[in-house]
């Protein structure tokens, strides 16, 4: 199996995704100034979250597969576990938006988010395996602080949405930023001397 069909299948449906939630977005049915797009807010809010966790998730899986040197049989089901949950982001990216953060909205998006992470995970611990743990992708992935810090993140935000949406979705965007901002973990083994 190539790595290449694989990640471009990815990237098909991560580019599906995007356009499904953009898709989303209407244009206000009465008016014409800009008032007319304050109910819009809340879901082009939503909307931008999602589009920023979609493209991280995009980057990272860019990367991972430009660090690893092959993928083999076991890499397809994780591989299509992580896009599973990656699809799930546009329908609660739309129920969140349209309901105003409510609360069950917000606590299902933490759910998705969540095990978007997961499966992500899972991901890497495969691709370690066919690597090995002392491979260049093994050592680089290593203890994975952000991957750790953001589901310590996610499993709180989830029952904290029933106390607080706007808690939860605090914590949803302090994962997106510390996510953000570039993991140079995999640019340093497919461009060494990247810092």
């Amino acid at each position: 199996m190539s790595k290449g069909r694989l990640e471009a299948f990815s990237d098909g449906v991560l580019a599906i995704i995007i356009t499904i939630m953009v898709l989303e977005l209407k244009v206000p049915e009465h008016g014409t100034d800009l008032a007319a797009l304050t109910p819009l807010i809340p879901v082009f809010s939503s909307y931008v979250l999602s589009f920023v966790f979609v493209g991280i998730y995009w980057n990272n899986h860019h990367h991972t597969f430009q660090a690893i040197k092959h993928v083999d049989g076991r890499v397809l089901w994780p591989n299509l576990h992580l896009l599973f949950w990656l699809s799930m982001i546009p329908f609660a990216t739309h129920w969140m938006g349209e309901t105003g953060f409510a609360a069950w909205p917000v606590a299902v998006y933490g759910v998705v988010l969540l095990l978007c992470a997961v499966a992500y995970t899972i991901l890497a611990v495969v691709l370690i395996d066919i690597h090995g743990k002392d491979s260049d992708f093994g050592k680089a992935f290593g203890r994975d602080v952000k991957g750790k810090l953001s589901l310590a993140f996610y499993i709180p935000a989830i029952p904290l949405a029933f106390v607080s949406p706007w808690i939860s979705c605090a914590l949803y965007v302090a994962v997106a930023i510390i996510w953000f901002i570039p993991d140079r973990r995999m640019e340093r083994i497919v461009q060494p001397g990247v810092e």
